[in-house]
């Protein structure tokens, strides 16, 4: 079973691409270049009408959507989401997923991209404000989870590890004050230790490396 991952660096595609990583899966990565309008070409629309990333193209179709992704890669692969022994134990996973796409992330994307939201320095400033303190009662969230387990779920890895673990990169990025969250902190260093986010961040840098030398994004922070 072959898939295609579309990406770009630093991007939440990175989710799925540690997940894939972390199952063995065959799978293959495109570079979605956002400053060439890649993502608003018919073709690529017609498959994801968001015109975001990440988009998995399976052997049963395109999917996008990170909860949908992981939903399905946990159905392909052993080992990237908990087993739900009880529909309310299903549902809790989607809820715990639903957390990272639906409240850290919109948070992660007014702290790194406020112009997208508003015109203007000051305002821009502000939005950039308000989602710091939007993010710290959610970093305590997060890191008391943390703070009697190596992972989300305890002993086991899952994706929403690679999901939090994505969503620390961006933030601690912008100067997010990591070290008031040690939980979390530890739970990043676990995950750049393990072979299968090695790999994948190295696949991320390829992505980057490839951007900057066609003249098209900035060095990642």
């Amino acid at each position: 079973m072959t898939f295609t991952l579309y990406a770009a660096p630093g991007a939440c595609s990175r989710v799925p691409l540690m997940s894939l990583e972390e199952a063995g899966a065959d799978f293959d990565v495109k570079l979605v270049r956002f400053m060439k309008g890649e993502h608003k070409k018919p073709d690529y629309l017609a498959m994801h009408p968001g015109g975001k990333v990440p988009l998995l193209v399976t052997p049963d179709g395109a999917l996008s959507q990170n909860v949908a992704i992981a939903r399905y890669l946990a159905s392909q692969f052993d080992g990237l989401l908990p087993k739900a022994g009880t529909a309310m134990e299903d549902a809790r996973i989607t809820a715990d997923l639903a957390f990272c796409a639906d409240i850290l992330h919109p948070i992660v994307t007014r702290m790194r991209m406020p112009m997208f939201m508003v015109d203007g320095d000051a305002a821009q400033a502000s939005v950039r404000q308000k989602a710091f303190e939007a993010m710290a009662p959610m970093a305590k969230v997060v890191d008391d989870r943390l703070a009697d387990r190596d992972w989300w779920y305890g002993d086991d890895w899952s994706t929403l590890d690679a999901y939090i673990y994505w969503v620390w990169f961006r933030i601690t990025g912008v100067s997010f004050p990591g070290n008031e969250y040690p939980n979390w902190a530890d739970h990043a260093n676990r995950m750049e230790a393990r072979p299968s986010i090695q790999r994948a961040l190295a696949k991320d840098a390829e992505l980057q490396a490839a951007l900057e030398a066609e003249g098209l994004a900035p060095p990642m922070r």
